[in-house]
């Protein structure tokens, strides 16, 4: 109902809805709220089969609110005591040692190499870096053979053994994120005004000075961006940690999800709880640091 107030018109909320919404805006929602939707459901399956029992989970009627918030799916991946604990909180802690340095040497190497290509005037810049996201374009399937067969020779002469051996894992995870890391850093360096890293040079800061007190402060969400990305190819990366890895204590997160995936006994619900608690630290990066991660990647977007 409309009431007058003076001249002053007061509507309810339906005439208000009914005012605001325009054929635009209507399709827009529902187109919104389907990719919504289609994003987030398949993360709500996930958590709440992890709370199911494997009665809910093979059902032939889908139960999308557990009965119970049963935690026995955490117990065998996290309590010593259950008779089918798996140690899971071992493979957390490999896939950090692996995805931690990868992230911090990709940052580094990038870093170093995108200012050179930046700034620097060589013969043969453009076709360099061309080059190096060429290489990242073929398959990493393509590669684990070459990589394998070359990091067996060098371990054969060094004396390291190439299996079950993250820091070896951590170099092959390098020839995957350095391409895409030095592209992406190198267009945001061709953002950065020549003239302040040039102010820096005439008061007498040298090169690396010059890289580390004004550039790299400048490139802050640019090194943030590398860094996430980098962090979630290791994180979740398959078939290099297949290959490379045998021994059970030395799997990572991925590897460790397909065991549990392909045990005799069927458990769905642990299988989904590992896979909750492997989503949770790249999302609380995405959700933490999600201002930089849109200006280093929309910046790096931009040929300069």
């Amino acid at each position: 109902m409309t009431t007058y107030q003076g001249s002053t018109e007061k509507r309810t909320f339906i005439d208000h809805l009914a005012h605001w919404i325009t054929w635009p805006r209507f399709i827009f929602a529902v187109a919104m709220s389907f990719f919504l939707t289609s994003i987030l459901f398949p993360f709500y399956w996930m958590l709440a089969s992890s709370f199911k029992t494997y009665a809910e989970i093979g059902g032939r009627h889908p139960v999308y609110i557990p009965h119970a918030l049963r935690l026995d799916a955490y117990a065998e991946l996290f309590n010593p005591s259950n008779p089918s604990f798996w140690n899971f909180g071992h493979n957390i802690i490999n896939s950090l040692e692996v995805s931690i340095p990868t992230a911090l040497i990709a940052v580094i190497l990038s870093t170093l190499g995108a200012y050179a290509i930046a700034r620097l005037h060589f013969r043969g810049k453009n076709l360099l870096l061309n080059s190096v996201l060429a290489i990242y374009l073929f398959p990493g399937i393509l590669l684990i053979i070459p990589l394998f067969a070359m990091l067996s020779q060098i371990g054969g002469k060094l004396g390291f053994n190439v299996q079950d051996n993250l820091g070896v894992l951590v170099f092959t995870y390098l020839a995957q994120t350095l391409p895409v890391a030095l592209y992406m850093l190198t267009n945001y360096f061709r953002t950065i005004p020549t003239e302040i890293e040039q102010a820096g040079l005439i008061d007498g800061c040298t090169r690396l000075e010059v890289i580390w007190r004004i550039t790299i402060p400048l490139a802050i969400p640019a090194l943030i961006s590398v860094s996430i990305y980098t962090f979630m190819i290791a994180w979740n990366e398959f078939l290099y940690a297949l290959v490379f890895l045998n021994s059970r204590t030395m799997f990572t997160i991925p590897i460790q999800i397909n065991t549990i995936f392909n045990d005799p006994s069927p458990r769905p619900n642990v299988v989904m709880a590992a896979s909750t608690i492997a989503s949770v630290p790249v999302i609380i990066l995405f959700l933490a640091l999600e201002r930089f991660l849109e200006k280093g990647l929309s910046a790096g977007g931009v040929k300069g």
